[in-house]
């Protein structure tokens, strides 16, 4: 992993921690991205399956809605949900500032508990901010999900970190260390993903196309979206839910 020179690394880490943020195509070693998004099988519902949902949310702030009034993209994503099946029950244990680490000690007894059937994680931003490793994001994400598959029979569908190294709280001379550290955590973040047959919506590929040119996406902090921006990332994840709750 590409580790920024130590006075930079360690302004970015500090201003992660502080902002608290959490972040259908894929990365390639440049940083550029390809169209690619696949929904694997043993991660839809069954055909049979038509009534309510228990859906289940894991994550960081962007889960919990920090920086927008009406909620993230977790909320959004659940009022389309009730639309098609009526009488579905949402577990939201998104919390501001989680890293893997916390999703795995503090959500995933929780989350198995709620016997989920439909399950989104959308972690990672805030393991960079932290300065955790690559190895032990890595050992964390592959935790998370080897546990959700063994412990659940949910459809999982997780969502890569965002790029938000254009994000007006991010100093310029930061930006490109930040994004390259996004690089590399979403390439191991989707290899884990695709070892456990997991479905994975590429945030970071409309995030890197979009933000830049639509700064009313940010908050008012400057680091977290907007309730436009939410909008924006449910609109664009609702497809790939939609898909895997076979709502037509």
């Amino acid at each position: 992993m590409i580790r920024v020179a130590i006075l930079v690394g360690s302004t970015l880490a500090q201003l992660v921690f502080m902002t608290g943020c959490n972040s259908h195509e894929q990365p390639n070693h440049n940083g550029s991205v390809s169209t690619s998004l696949t929904h694997i099988s043993r991660n839809k519902l069954s055909d049979s399956m038509t009534g309510p949902i228990r859906y289940l949310a894991l994550g960081d702030s962007t889960g919990a809605g920090v920086g927008a009034r009406d909620g993230g993209y977790v909320a959004r994503l659940f009022k389309r949900i009730v639309a098609p099946r009526p009488g579905s029950a949402l577990t939201n244990l998104c919390v501001s500032g989680a890293t893997t680490s916390d999703v795995l000690r503090g959500q995933l007894d929780r989350g198995v508990r709620a016997d989920p059937q439909l399950v989104t994680l959308g972690i990672g931003i805030n393991d960079i901010g932290h300065s955790v490793t690559l190895e032990q994001f890595s050992k964390n994400f592959e935790a998370i999900l080897s546990r959700l598959r063994s412990d659940t029979k949910a459809a999982i569908l997780v969502t890569n970190i965002p790029d938000i190294s254009s994000a007006p709280r991010i100093p310029p001379a930061m930006r490109t260390e930040y994004h390259r550290e996004i690089v590399s955590f979403n390439q191991k973040l989707e290899e884990i993903a695709s070892l456990h047959e997991v479905s994975v919506f590429d945030i970071y590929a409309v995030t890197h196309e979009q933000l830049p040119s639509h700064p009313e996406f940010f908050s008012e902090d400057g680091f977290h979206p907007s309730d436009r921006g939410y909008e924006f990332w449910a609109e664009q994840m609702w497809q790939s839910i939609a898909l895997t709750i076979r709502a037509d």
